[in-house]
């Protein structure tokens, strides 16, 4: 996700009219494939959203794991993870709608039967479509770092936001957080370990789970001796 500017501005919502959002909304380029993907797609994978419980074995046609994925960027992690656990449902959250044009393209392209997507703004996601103890995961991969001091209260991972997070998930449920910005990881850690209902599956830091695929930019900073760090955390 793109750094703001020096003139971004909190933008409320109708919802939370003093909150302050973990994200910039701005008009990216659409590919035509993406613009496809969109209009014959989009109204069979992108749900509306809504507020009230999602009612998520009918979206599904079926009763699975629910997985949510919070800010899919382009889609790549979603749609091989998704592809590679057919036992499992996830739904993506992503405000960006070159992103979700994207992983449209890759759905159709795949054939994927077990994702759905919801462009809106993931806390009102998980307050009002996402049921209490009804998630069997969440992953939050690379979200933006906000990388300057005053812009840090705009960070997604903070102890109100993973309360509420850890609200949704089922018992034995698991929380994913990936970064690449060692400050915030180390923030990550700080807030996620506080959280009581969280138990670390890690003596800190977490070895990268086999199913989360290593992204081109993560590729590349490895190569240039970038580090990454994994956090995962199981609902107690």
């Amino acid at each position: 996700m793109a750094l703001p500017s020096e003139s971004d501005t909190d933008v409320p919502s109708a919802a939370h009219p003093r909150a302050i959002r973990s994200f910039v909304t701005r008009a990216g380029r659409i590919g035509s494939g993406q613009q496809r993907a969109l209009d014959e797609l989009g109204p069979v994978y992108v749900l509306p959203f809504a507020a009230q419980s999602l009612d998520v074995d009918a979206v599904y046609g079926r009763r699975a794991p629910l997985v949510v994925e919070i800010g899919f960027g382009m889609g790549d992690a979603t749609a091989e993870i998704a592809a590679a656990m057919p036992g499992r449902d996830f739904l993506g959250i992503e405000v960006h709608t070159p992103g979700v044009g994207a992983l449209l393209k890759r759905i159709g392209a795949a054939k994927l039967t077990n994702v759905r997507i919801v462009q809106h703004d993931a806390v009102e996601v998980f307050e009002q479509m996402l049921a209490p103890a009804s998630l069997a995961g969440v992953h939050v991969f690379f979200p933006d770092p906000w990388h300057k001091k005053r812009h840090h209260k705009r960070r997604l991972i903070r102890p109100d936001f993973v309360r509420l997070l850890v609200s949704r998930l089922s018992s034995g449920g698991y929380l994913h957080c990936a970064t690449d910005w060692q400050p915030y990881a180390e923030q990550m850690l700080e807030v996620l370990s506080a959280e009581p209902a969280l138990a670390n599956s890690a003596a800190g830091y977490a070895e990268r789970p086999a199913y989360r695929p290593l992204t081109k930019f993560e590729h590349r900073g490895l190569r240039l001796g970038h580090g990454v760090w994994d956090l995962v955390f199981v609902r107690r």
